[in-house]
């Protein structure tokens, strides 16, 4: 058999083998959070892969009753769910801006945005200002810096998808009278619904595992998303990975629902902004 007929043979099958060896080991961790987290105490002990020999259901409930989870969800909702919103609604005007008016300020706007996708948070001078604003320890402090990381990356891939939308729509806005707001919001804003998902979801995805700006800016305990309960749940019960493995799942479980229910957005919006602009 020749090198090529070989190669156009069994490439493919080699490609096939290799994704769900990949897929597998991605996914091996979920698999044994939520095995273990329907043990006993004594059998998730070992935290191994063998099924478990009854389902005890009420891991879950005694993780959401001793972890006071309801407050911690709420408050995961609020921050992730306000500040996804946001950041929609600021990136999405940005990048229409950036688009429609290609000046000299404006590109080097943007480009000085995209820094973000690169340099990391400076956490003492980030410090000094949210003290400045009275913002520590507050929820509105945690939204606006929740929205703010993600702007960089939530206007990138707006602005690839904004290039997309022909201009002729814009002047047949205005020549109906339209205002710039009203353009906005009743013409270009509908037409980015694939990337504005996308971006929602990428936002909120994020938002939600974040860990490290509650830890330095939330130093009360009923104001912690579910990323620093789970942190505190560990801590008090790290011998007993049965419910140690409850607790991940149930905070987990959003971020699931919200990844499967807006993946085919998040491939069309991650296509449109990097091929175009």
């Amino acid at each position: 058999m020749s090198t090529n007929k070989f190669i156009r043979t069994y490439m493919p099958w080699g490609k096939n083998v290799l994704v769900w060896v990949i897929s597998l080991v991605t996914i091996a961790p979920l698999i044994l959070i939520v095995i273990n987290s329907l043990k006993d105490s004594a059998q998730a002990s070992s935290m191994g892969m063998d099924l478990p020999t009854s389902l005890h259901f009420s891991n879950f409930k005694t993780v959401f009753e001793q972890g006071k989870l309801a407050g911690s969800l709420w408050n995961s909702v609020l921050y992730a769910g306000v500040s996804t919103l946001l950041c929609v609604l600021l990136a999405s005007m940005a990048a229409y801006v950036y688009a429609r008016r290609k000046s000299r300020l404006n590109r080097f706007s943007y480009l000085f945005m995209l820094l973000g996708l690169a340099m990391p948070l400076n956490y003492f001078t980030l410090m000094k200002m949210m003290q400045l604003l009275h913002l520590v320890n507050t929820q509105f402090g945690i939204i606006i810096l929740y929205a703010a990381v993600q702007i960089p990356l939530s206007v990138f891939i707006l602005y690839g998808f904004v290039g997309g939308v022909p201009k002729e729509l814009d002047e047949a806005g205005i020549i109906d009278g339209c205002g710039p707001i009203r353009l906005f919001f009743e013409i270009i804003l509908p037409l980015l619904k694939p990337a504005a998902v996308t971006v929602f979801i990428l936002a909120f995805l994020n938002s939600w595992n974040e860990f490290l700006l509650p830890l330095y800016f939330l130093n009360s305990a009923s104001q912690w998303p579910m990323t620093l309960s789970v942190y505190n749940f560990f801590g008090q019960f790290q011998m007993q990975w049965n419910l140690v493995s409850a607790d991940i799942v149930l905070t987990s479980l959003p971020v699931v629902i919200v990844y499967l229910l807006g993946q085919r957005f998040i491939i069309a919006g991650m296509t449109a902004g990097s091929v175009k602009g």
